[in-house]
């Protein structure tokens, strides 16, 4: 597990941190999720080419960068993001591992395109629902506002999408995702930001489940 201050000492220049507290630095925009192994964000990427023949225009997330949100957290500072470390680790301490599988394909639709097309979750989502809650429920106190939209977890693989033709035609010829069942024994603390017209996620720490509250 990386330690947050040594983090952001290494990805802030010199220049910034010179008369600045390390706690005032310029904040980060971060974000809480699930990382993938690089043979399953392959199988993720497979699919994703699929669904680019069919497609006149969108923005296709890059295959480091496919996981699944449990929480987004806008910007933080050093010293939040201690405080969320701290959280993390007692809130993995006590949550068990599970096993993910994934089902159909789906989309969120804004007015004149697809906003987000994703993967969805079958076996391990009410695992999920609960790790998304507790997360939500735990960061209440440092001033993390709860979530009011519905938690539907997935894995986003392209976003303000037109399609050719229909959806419902494409998801038929493309099929079910045939991937196998992951499991899932850590979360993570991600660092997202804007490198060169690219999206970058970065792992700030990883959290292992381990489980240990059982009686």
């Amino acid at each position: 597990m990386r330690n947050i201050t040594n983090f952001y000492l290494l990805t802030t220049t010199p220049e910034t941190i010179v008369k600045l507290n390390l706690k005032e630095v310029i904040p980060i925009r971060a974000f809480i999720g699930i990382d993938f192994n690089q043979a399953v964000k392959n199988e993720f990427y497979t699919f994703q080419k699929r669904f680019k023949k069919y497609a006149q225009k969108g923005r296709w997330k890059h295959i480091d960068n496919f996981h699944i949100t449990l929480k987004f957290l806008d910007e933080i500072s050093v010293l939040k993001a201690e405080q969320i470390d701290n959280v993390l680790k007692e809130l993995c301490h006590n949550t068990e591992p599970f096993n993910l599988s994934f089902r159909d394909f789906g989309f969120f639709a804004s007015r004149n395109s697809i906003k987000t097309l994703w993967i969805g979750i079958s076996e391990g989502i009410q695992q999920l629902v609960s790790l998304h809650k507790e997360i939500d429920k735990s960061l209440i106190p440092l001033g993390f506002p709860k979530e009011k939209r519905k938690f539907v977890p997935h894995i986003t693989i392209a976003q303000d999408l037109v399609f050719k033709c229909d959806f419902s035609i494409i998801k038929e010829a493309i099929g079910t995702p045939n991937i196998e069942t992951i499991h899932v024994d850590s979360l993570s603390l991600f660092k997202s930001e804007q490198v060169e017209n690219k999206r970058i996620y970065t792992k700030i720490s990883e959290y292992k489940l381990l489980g240990t509250n059982k009686p």
